[in-house]
């Protein structure tokens, strides 16, 4: 439809009807009652022709009317009404009006001292210098507006840097002309200028400061800002933290005053949230160390907080890194230049692809900055036809211009900035003070801009323009993530109301966001299955082999020869072997077979059934091999005492060794019991691409004080171990008809006792290698239980097998041919008896000899003093006299031979 422009020219005025003495329109729920303007007015309507303007009584909610002037005159006071839904037009109450334009020879100027940063670590000045440009051509041709004044601006570089902002914050205060508010960009420039402008007394209005230190209005008592505090951002990142289940969470920040607060004031809010900082990185220039730092701690969900120069250094790293792809997210502040990730900066050796491949998938939040709904402004425009304008304005393309996002807030803050001083001079018919009359010494005039500055409130290009109570603009978030290298909306959020509106656009490298750490997945070592069958299999073997032994020591007991061997000893040696056989079933099981409230059973278990079966079986072996040693190394007075020690006695010295085991064991079990504990081992990856980590744990029995109780067991056995060896060694050679199998004995002790010795430190060291360890310790029992039971028992199978001596005793002994080693046996005995009754003969014959000897030298002696020497014999024979006695005597044999000198 055509858009029709319908003139109706006034010399003077235009007024809404009401206003001029034309009919007020009535609210009804159609819309609001056309507006027929007077002939002295005019009124442009869109896209309606003449006639229908003439035919239609209401026009739709949302309608908007526009008032026009022709020549040089222009319109005063609202020049758009908009149709609203209870049926009325706004601003009803103020009547716009065509006056003559005032030359601008003839306006008063006021100053504004501004600073943009044209470089450094947010350039924003590049797009936000053209904003408040065009800002101030559009005030300054508004007759409504300030129509006795017009502002100019003043400005320099600051190059976002504070030491620069101070130079330049000197000439503007100290040179004409005077400046009624000084407009600051970057945060730590504002910081600088807000604090030294209240002993001016200036009013610093800001539009692209976002730290949240400004906020304290005891420190900065008249600051201003178009552009949200950087605290806006945390709610939206808390809430997003919340939506994809992030529970923990990594930050890296440029070392300034306006990210620190910032990074305080989002520690506070995820701590309530029930959210945590694991990890939290700063740097000063060089951002290498700290990527290297969330790298090694396996930071996933990472906050950076930094300008755009350094933007460029951290991704640079991140690259080196490889701190970027599926696993990881990243959140950046909003307000970079759209490609900043392509610029040239000499300062990284980074090229473009390696940059846009590290900064794919990031999230940023940013205030919003052009109003979304397109609708009209108090400027007269819409934020899509505020962009086209400053398009045109800019020498380069947008996504390469620093703060072009932030040009609305730039805009908008002039707007602001005109209302109040428009307020303050008393603009529209009010009375007001002199503008021109401010000076830095002028509290009043300074107090009457801050009134008019904090009760602002319009529609700007970029949104709503209002301030809180700390002089901060209130405004939505804008969440943007990086898609192919470039910018897509995928939400906003409204913190004053908690409402998060999703456009389910947002996309993933693998499909999904990714965890907020290594998702360790914890998995349990088991024994091997094979392996413990095959053990399995072995011990029960065996206690069918001690069985078999038992029940033939016990059906044979009437046998001489075994009666010989103490049987009742062999049968608890069997009993011993067997229960140190079954604990190797509980010592096999683990989480694999069992549940967490049965371990602490399986663990006493094994303790028990191992204690009381090395008692049983080595004791008995021991106390067999104590009894040969006591009776057949001890002096001569002391044998036949214990040669004649009863068979109780042999029990006894058993049943003491297995009381200790039980005393001991109980005390352990009553005051320090065995149970359940995890042993945890270093993380491993996974051979699948996939973002977890294995985290092998391995099931234990262990005590609080588990090191001395081992101690005091193992130094017990280890003592009765190297002694049974000794033993065993000193007796190896002894023959005795009582215990007919001790040399068996010996052979038996000498394996336990190596394979206990060898076995016992070995899987102590093996202990976190369930296979390994159980191999040990368990083939340990099961050879030396087998090598026990066919040490002792198989022989005498053999023998009663082969020879038939199991037929009675009485048989046995009448057999005509005994066995060999009864023979030697009684010739020992003989022998010894024979070797007994030779030695007192020749004790008697030395003494006998001693005595005939001191006769001998008595009647020499007698002799030679009755008679002098008699002189040799020269043929050299003997002397005279009666033979000597015997000197000495010599046993060979039986047989007893005097010598003679």
């Amino acid at each position: 439809m055509l858009l029709l422009l319908l003139l109706v020219l006034s010399p003077l005025f235009l007024r809404p009807p009401g206003a001029g003495g034309a009919q007020t329109p009535n609210a009804t729920s159609e819309g609001c009652q056309i507006i027929h303007p007077p002939w002295e007015g005019g009124i442009r309507y869109r896209g309606l022709t003449r006639d229908q303007v003439k035919a239609i009584n209401f026009l739709p909610v949302d309608y908007e009317i526009e008032y026009v002037c022709r020549g040089e005159r222009e319109v005063v006071g609202p020049k758009v009404r908009k149709c609203l839904a209870n049926g009325s037009w706004t601003d009803m109450d103020t009547p716009s009006r065509c006056v003559n334009r005032t030359p601008h020879s003839e306006r008063r100027a006021v100053y504004i001292g501004a600073l943009f940063p044209m470089s450094g670590g947010w350039p924003g000045g590049q797009a936000c210098q053209p904003a408040v440009e065009m800002a101030l051509e559009d005030v300054n041709s508004r007759r409504d507006i300030l129509p006795d004044y017009e502002l100019k601006l003043i400005h320099h570089d600051s190059k976002c840097d504070p030491g620069q902002a101070t130079k330049y914050l000197y000439e503007l205060l100290y040179n004409d002309p005077i400046k009624i508010i000084l407009m600051p960009g970057c945060s730590s420039v504002s910081t600088l200028v807000a604090e030294a402008a209240r002993m001016w007394n200036l009013i610093v209005l800001s539009y692209g400061s976002s730290s949240p230190a400004l906020s304290n209005r005891q420190r900065f008592p008249t600051f201003f800002r178009t552009h949200p505090s950087a605290t806006l951002h945390n709610p939206t990142r808390v809430k997003l933290f919340e939506k994809w289940g992030w529970k923990k969470i990594a930050t890296i920040q440029q070392t300034t005053e306006v990210f620190t607060s910032t990074l305080d004031d989002l520690e506070e809010r995820v701590k309530e949230a029930g959210i945590e900082i694991t990890f939290r990185q700063s740097f000063f220039s060089d951002p290498a160390v700290p990527v290297k730092n969330l790298k090694r701690q396996d930071a996933r969900i990472i906050v950076g907080l930094f300008y755009e120069t350094e933007a460029r250094k951290v991704f640079c790293e991140v690259y080196k890194e490889r701190l970027f792809g599926k696993k990881y997210v990243w959140f950046l502040i909003g307000w970079y230049a759209d490609n900043w990730f392509k610029i040239y900066d000499p300062s990284i050796n980074c090229t473009v692809d390696e940059m846009t491949e590290a900064v794919e998938g990031h999230i940023t939040t940013e205030i919003v900055m052009l109003n979304p709904a397109n609708t009209r402004s108090i400027s007269n425009m819409t934020s899509q036809e505020f962009v086209e304008k400053l398009t045109k304005r800019l020498k380069r393309h947008p996504e390469e211009t620093g703060g072009f996002q932030e040009a609305p807030l730039a805009y908008d803050a002039i707007w602001a900035l005109a209302l109040a001083l428009n307020k303050t001079s008393g603009g529209g018919g009010r009375s007001g003070v002199r503008l021109e009359d401010f000076n830095y010494n002028n509290q009043t005039i300074t107090d009457q801009i801050y009134r008019a500055m904090n009760s602002s409130s319009f529609e700007g290009v970029s949104g709503h323009v209002v301030f809180d109570a700390s002089g901060s603009r209130m405004a939505w978030t804008l969440i943007e993530q990086l898609q192919g290298g470039s910018y897509k909306k995928i939400g906003y959020y409204d913190s004053t109301k908690d409402d998060l509106s999703w456009s389910k656009t947002d996309k993933w490298i693998g499909g999904s966001p990714p965890a907020d750490q290594t998702l360790v997945i914890k998995t349990f070592r088991f024994l091997s299955q094979k392996l413990f069958i095959s053990v399995s299999v072995l011990s029960s073997l065996g206690i069918v082999l001690a069985v078999v032994c038992l029940s033939f020591n016990i059906y044979n007991s009437h046998v001489r020869y075994i009666q010989n061997s103490q049987p009742n000893l062999n049968n608890l040696t069997a009993v011993g072997c067997s229960l140190a056989l079954a604990a190797v079933f509980p010592l096999g099981l683990d989480g694999y077979h069992i549940g967490r409230n049965q371990f602490p059973f399986v663990c006493q278990a094994r303790l028990w059934l191992l204690g009381l079966g090395f008692s049983l079986g080595y004791g008995s072996m021991f106390t067999k091999i104590w009894w040969v040693h006591t009776v057949f190394t001890k002096k001569e007075e002391k044998k036949e005492w214990r040669k004649t020690l009863e068979p109780w006695k042999l029990y006894a010295t058993v049943g003491l060794l297995v009381g200790m085991d039980v005393l001991t064991l109980a005390i352990w079990q009553i005051v320090d019991p065995l149970h359940r504990t995890i042993e945890t081992f270093a993380k491993e990856e996974p051979k699948e691409d996939i973002d977890v980590s294995i985290l092998p744990q391995l099931e234990h029995c262990s005590s609080r004080k588990m090191n001395t109780w081992l101690g005091i067991f193992y130094g017990y056995k280890g003592l009765l171990l190297l002694l049974g060896i000794f033993l065993a060694y000193e007796t190896k050679s002894v023959s005795t008809e009582k215990i007919n199998d001790h040399r068996a004995v010996g052979m038996a002790i000498y394996n336990v006792a190596v394979l206990c010795l060898i076995t016992a430190p070995v899987t102590m060291i093996l202990s976190s290698q369930q296979d390994a360890a159980f191999a040990f310790a368990s083939l340990a029992i099961v050879f030396s239980s087998y090598i026990t039971l066919v040490v002792l028992f198989v022989p005498k199978m053999r023998r009663l097998i082969t020879r038939g001596e199991w037929q009675s005793e009485a048989q046995d002994t009448m057999k005509t041919g005994s066995s060999t080693n009864n023979n030697e046996e009684e010739k020992s005995r003989l022998l010894e008896k024979e070797n007994r009754e030779l030695e007192k003969i020749i004790a008697e014959k030395e003494e006998r000899v001693s005595e005939l000897r001191h006769q001998l030298q008595s009647r020499q002696q007698l002799r030679s003093r009755r008679h002098p020497p008699t002189p040799p014999d020269p043929s050299g024979g003997l002397p005279r006299g009666p033979p000597e006695p015997p000197d000495r005597l010599s046993c060979d044999g039986s047989r007893v031979h005097l010598l003679y000198k």
